[in-house]
């Protein structure tokens, strides 16, 4: 029941929010919008970072629902200043898009302070790892591949290959079928081998789906 009143307060609050024009400020509602929501939203949180990325909840970073929740809100405050959803459902899928966003930019952030990624074994030097705690030049060229990627494709590759999800999980976080997954998994591996081939020249690219 608390659900259903929450379904009817969020879509009231965006009926009012499409009804404001360039001379009020949209703020105010979105705030409140934003905090009739907040029970759902922590929840969400919670399932998506337990679940999808359970490494964010363990040191350095402890992350917890409801600290990712304040990162959330922070991203969706600036989001509907520009994006004003008709429906609860698009509310919520702005807020999953951003939940996505926000971890997956917390994983690349702790990626790239040394953690060492598996992009395909082929890809990886042969040689042991620097003893320093800077990322040597091959897995900073790695990182910068990853990250000019299309939009879907590096988020494909950064859940399956970097965190670990099955195509499965990644189809359900994202909302795809189970073959869109493998088809922009494959299209991130043509693409990153055709980038970093001379790790290891005789390697032989994926042949796209």
């Amino acid at each position: 029941m608390n659900e259903d009143r929450t379904t009817v307060a969020v879509q009231r609050y965006l009926d009012e929010l499409g009804k404001v024009g360039g001379d009020h400020p949209a703020e105010p509602i979105i705030g409140a919008l934003l905090g009739r929501a907040v029970g759902r939203l922590e929840g969400i949180c919670g399932h998506l970072l337990f679940q999808s990325y359970p490494r964010l909840t363990r040191p350095p970073l402890n992350l917890q629902p409801d600290e990712m929740l304040s990162l959330v809100v922070e991203r969706l405050l600036k989001a509907m200043r520009g994006y004003r959803p008709q429906t609860v459902r698009q509310f919520f899928a702005l807020a999953n898009q951003h939940m996505r966003w926000e971890l997956n930019d917390l994983c690349r952030r702790l990626d790239k302070q040394g953690v060492v990624l598996e992009l395909r074994e082929s890809f990886v030097p042969n040689t042991p790892p620097s003893a320093g705690s800077q990322p040597s030049p091959e897995i900073g060229r790695m990182l910068d591949a990853i990250e000019s990627l299309p939009e879907e494709e590096r988020e494909v590759f950064c859940l399956v290959r970097v965190q670990g999800m099955t195509h499965a999980d990644a189809a359900e976080v994202i909302g795809v079928a189970v073959k869109t997954i493998q088809r922009r998994l494959n299209r991130s591996l043509l693409l990153l081998t055709e980038k970093l081939h001379d790790l290891d020249p005789g390697a032989e690219p994926p042949s796209e789906l």
